[in-house]
């Protein structure tokens, strides 16, 4: 098995040489702050790689706050194995170059071990490059191209969300057979947008439907008149939208102004709570989401008042699902951990691929598991549409069906999935 090899090492090994030559031992960097812990004390150090700005900032924003509530619950139980948790974070800008900056830095100026957070999944295949080049786990949090749990695919990383192909297949056939075979696609050109529509297009074809123009929308677009006057012309029965972020906020202000929420349909692949909240009067047609804080299920409550106790100056007042995710995938991660007994990568790696999580753990209608082939977390999938009767001003969605993550699961993602034998992973230790 290779041993990690990062940067410092080399610069490490070096000082050492020459310390020796005068007799002397020297250390720095992180090396010198690990020395001050106790064997068995020292803490396990996180990297939050979570936006704090660009199209992504407010989710990316609302994912750290989920994440912080499982660090802290872990703390507040003694930490992880006798280990407090300690984190550190950056703002990756939404920009995949940014995102692999810090990754690099976090893992070898920070001696983080394991990395958390993403939102924009050109970030997130940037942070997998660098995560897998040294061995380090990393936690896909809220991106959810196909492309991440398919071609994207790495043995140190685990995908928390739903992806595209899950929310299609969750949507595509009933919509087709009830309202019309004529769609059309609205894209945000990156990663995401490409692949979601690909899946969008493969589940309509195959039920019968008919794409008959797919427009390419650049990221941080903010008019988006053109858009709306060419589906006005085509006058499709669906318009399908993988439009994410700020834009998907902007996109529903000008549907809801040109009163265009009525026909055609709308399906938009999936609602980041932090995107909706800003502006629910231009919620409009229907969606997917993994978690709402209204599910009537067990623990949901609980849940709810813990994280609000936690995030009394929140700009948002209730968790949604990014904020669910990131939590959920550190929790895991840290009774991963626990149950390996042990802070070693590959053994860490093999408790998360073997994770089943019961649907009343998980606050969802079906129990979840981690698929091993493609790292992909396979769970509940809910379709939402505005809540015509809220029971107070958080109630935005009314929950209109829920699949099971068999019903939905990406089986192309496992033929475009090829993860690295064990031995050929870095090895890592916190």
């Amino acid at each position: 098995m290779k041993k990690r090899e990062i940067s410092r090492r080399s610069v490490l090994q070096g000082s050492l040489m020459a310390s020796a030559l005068a007799g002397t031992a020297s250390y720095f960097g992180p090396w010198k702050e690990n020395r001050v812990w106790a064997q068995g004390t020292k803490p396990i150090k996180l990297g939050l790689t979570c936006d704090a700005s660009g199209q992504y900032g407010n989710s990316g924003q609302d994912d750290l706050r989920g994440i912080q509530m499982a660090i802290d619950e872990a703390n507040a139980k003694g930490g992880v194995l006798g280990r407090k948790i300690t984190w550190i974070t950056a703002d990756t800008e939404t920009t995949p170059a940014t995102g692999s900056r810090i990754a690099e830095r976090f893992i070898t100026r920070e001696d983080c071990t394991i990395l958390i957070g993403a939102v924009h999944s050109g970030v997130a295949n940037a942070i997998t490059q660098v995560a897998a080049k040294n061995g380090v786990i990393y936690l896909n949090t809220n991106s959810s191209a196909p492309s991440e749990a398919g071609e994207n695919c790495s043995r140190i990383k685990f995908v928390w969300d739903g992806n595209g192909t899950n929310f299609s297949k969750a949507s595509v056939q009933n919509a087709v057979n009830s309202i019309g075979k004529n769609w059309m696609l609205l894209t945000n050109d990156y990663v995401w947008g490409h692949t979601t529509s690909a899946a969008t297009k493969t589940q309509v074809e195959a039920a019968g439907g008919k794409i008959i123009d797919n427009l390419l929308v650049p990221q941080n677009t903010r008019d988006f008149t053109a858009y709306l006057l060419k589906i006005q012309q085509a006058k499709p029965d669906v318009v399908a939208t993988a439009i994410g972020g700020d834009d998907i906020k902007a996109l529903r202000e000008q549907v809801a102004q040109l009163k265009l929420d009525g026909k055609p349909a709308w399906i938009n692949n999936q609602q980041d709570w932090p995107d909706v909240w800003g502006a629910p009067n231009s919620l409009f047609g229907v969606f997917g989401t993994t978690w709402y804080h209204k599910l009537a299920l067990p623990g949901v409550p609980e849940f709810v008042k813990k994280w609000q106790a936690a995030n009394k100056e929140g700009s948002i007042p209730v968790p949604g699902n990014v904020s669910y995710n990131g939590y959920m995938a550190t929790r895991e991660l840290l009774r991963a951990i626990a149950r390996a007994g042990s802070t070693n990568n590959v053994k860490i790696i093999k408790e998360l691929e073997n994770l089943k999580v019961s649907a009343a753990d998980r606050m969802q209608h079906f129990d979840a598991y981690m698929d091993p082939v493609t790292h992909q977390m396979q769970q509940t999938i809910y379709l939402a549409r505005r809540n015509a009767k809220p029971s107070d001003s958080t109630d935005l969605y009314e929950i209109i069906s829920w699949t099971e993550p068999k019903a939905v699961a990406d089986t192309d993602a496992a033929a475009k999935c090829k993860l690295v034998p064990y031995e050929q992973v870095p090895t890592v230790d916190s």
